[in-house]
Formats: structure tokens, sequence, C-alpha cells
């Protein structure tokens, strides 16, 4: 199992998702509710709370309780929490024990997502939070969604950082042969936790994902670039144009099509791993046809990224002790995202004072 670095921001939700009805989630193993407290004002757009999903009398999840204003009453006896977690009513009694609390965690809503805390609060330093700015950007469309995966958090990991599996996983969607025959080139910000990725394709097969959304008829320049910030945010940045088309001496680029691919890696379980997506575009600007067909095109990518992480796990489960892997240049950037959360997850344990984690033996 990939081990977690726990005093990292990780995103528990979109924006949108969080409301006045109490949403479970769980992360890093801890089940948590969140929900937005309004106080007085009559906008439900109000700030986003996030306690520990668990009752601290009998430990029933909280998210099946309800709100009263901004408190959560347990449906189970009645123990009401404020939004940093204090009880402030017990049943049957004025007293409330000194005891009776829960764990509030940091919370910070950026670029549309709703990112937790969920190591020591006094380290959350919100302006750690990588950004995604194109996901709240006017001048661009999104759609996306959220799909559980029942695979450890490194597999999915070492997916989106090889894309060469889209030829073969993804043809007649966004693979073509280009993708895997041409080399990448990788750079590594040890200090700063970024793997960036690169691919280049200067005369490459049209796939259906971008001749259907940009029109485009003929061979393409297609370049892949990837930032991963470890150890949640994934960005893809794309560009897509007829052959020849390139970028302008003065760095703009009008003739291209871009689309940004975001996705957040939220580990929830051991084996369990949410997979945040969205595509971000700047052109087709209010074409709902466009936006449909976008989001249910990506969609059955990502649920056959879904379908193969499943597969490969279950595989791995049955795996004797002592299985090597094989790893290939086009590996080189998710090797490099391996030895990042490796130290990460390390420095989370000697900082709470416990044996770090084992850092994982490079494949050979």
């Amino acid at each position: 199992m990939t081990a977690w670095a726990r005093n990292q921001w990780y995103v528990a939700a979109y924006g949108r998702e969080v409301g006045r009805e109490l949403l479970a989630r769980t992360i890093l193993n801890e089940p948590i509710v969140l929900y937005r407290a309004v106080g007085d004002s009559t906008d439900m757009r109000g700030e986003v709370a996030a306690l520990a999903d668990r009752c601290v009398h009998r430990r029933f999840p909280l998210s099946a309780g309800r709100l009263d204003g901004d408190k959560v009453v347990c449906g189970y006896h009645g123990f009401t929490y404020d939004t940093t977690g204090s009880c402030v009513s017990v049943p049957g009694q004025k007293r409330v024990p000194r005891t009776a609390r829960v764990n509030a965690y940091p919370v910070v809503e950026q670029d549309s997502f709703v990112w937790v805390w969920i190591g020591d609060p006094a380290l959350a330093d919100p302006a750690a939070i990588p950004r995604a700015r194109h996901l709240a950007d006017p001048h661009w469309t999104t759609v996306g969604g959220m799909e559980p995966i029942d695979a450890d958090y490194g597999l999915l990991v070492d997916n989106l950082l090889d894309l060469s599996h889209e030829t073969y996983l993804h043809g007649g969607y966004i693979g073509t042969p280009e993708v895997a025959e041409t080399p990448i080139s990788t750079e590594v910000d040890e200090g700063a936790g970024i793997v960036r990725v690169s691919r280049h394709m200067d005369d490459a097969e049209c796939p259906p994902f971008y001749a259907r959304s940009t029109g485009i008829d003929g061979r393409i320049t297609r370049w892949q670039d990837i930032e991963y910030h470890a150890p949640c945010l994934y960005l893809l940045h794309s560009r897509v144009a007829p052959v020849g088309v390139l970028p302008r001496p003065d760095g703009t680029d009008p003739d291209a099509f871009h689309v940004e691919i975001t996705y957040a890696i939220t580990p929830s379980t051991d084996h369990h791993v949410y997979d945040f997506w969205a595509v971000s575009r700047d052109f087709g600007q209010g074409d709902e046809e466009m936006s449909t067909f976008l989001h249910d095109f990506n969609r059955e990518v990502v649920m056959q990224d879904v379908d193969a992480l499943n597969l490969l796990q279950k595989a791995l489960d049955t795996e004797p002790d002592g299985y090597q892997e094989l790893s290939i240049n086009i590996d080189t950037g998710g090797l490099a995202a391996r030895r990042i959360l490796a130290r990460l997850a390390a420095e989370g344990e000697d900082s709470a004072g416990g044996e770090p984690a084992p850092v994982p033996t490079a494949a050979r």
C-alpha cells in the first residue's frame, strides 16, 4: 500500500456538493462529515465545516443526523456539536462533559474544490494548496465528476503520470498510436513535490475526443504537459491544433484549442481512492451540447481507468510475496512521484513522533 502523507491538503469534495445536507466522506481512513454553516444569513453559500463523522458518545455517524441551525445533532441520542467540534448539548442533563468534542478539520474552498487538512492543524497552511484557477475562471467552461476506485491510491497516480496507456486502454476515445510511440521528457522538483511529464506530438492522428469537440479534420499537433503536485493535484495542459499551427512569437496561441484536464487524487481507505476529474476548455463557450458530450465522453474514459485499476488491484492482491515489477522509460514520472510520496509520508510520521514510513524500493 502506498504510504499516506497526513500533514497535507486533500480534496474532500467539489464546492457544489456541499450544502445544507450532511455529506459523508472518508479521507485517509478518517470519516468526515461536511456541510455549510450559514449563521444568520439567508445565503446558503456559507463556509464549509468539516467534523469527524463519529459521535463521541457511541460512535454513531453524525452524517446520519441532522442540522439544527449550524449545529450537527446526532441522530442516535441527540448529542449536538458546533462547527468547532465542541459538544454543546447532551440529553438528560445540563452539564456537558468536558471531553465531549469531535475533531474539526481545517478547510479551504478554492478553485471549485473543498480542501481538508487531515494532519496536525497547527501545520495547516492554506498558501501551500496548489492552484487550478481554470476551474473557477469564467473564460473556461468546465465539466466534471467524481468516481470512487477500489484500488490503492498509488495506482491512480501511476496511471495518470504514464499516458502511454491511452493508446491501448482508451483506443477509440483519446488514444492514438502516437501517444505510446512518442518519447517523454520528465522534470522533477523534489523539494516542491512536483513532477512534470511532457509528450509533444507534432504530427498525430486526431482522436474522437478532439475531432468531435474541435471540428478538426485531419492530423494534428498534440501536446500533453503534465504537472503533478503531490500528493493530491494533477494537471494536464493539453494543446491541439492542425499540423503546422504553432504558438505565435509573442506567446499567444489563438489558433489552437486548449483543454485543461484536472484530477484530484484523494486516498479514502487502504484500497479505496476518490477520483475527482474535470475537463475545462477555452472554446465552445456556452455550447451546452458540447459540454454534455465532453462530460459523457470523458466519464467513459474515466470509467475505463476505474475498471482497469480495480482489476489491477485484484491481480496484485493475489501476487505472491517477492514480486518485482519491471519499469521502463515511460515510468520515470510515476517512479519520481512514488519517491516524493514516500518522503512526504515519512516527514509526516516524523512530525507526529512516530516511526518513519518505509520508502519503497524502486522497481527494476
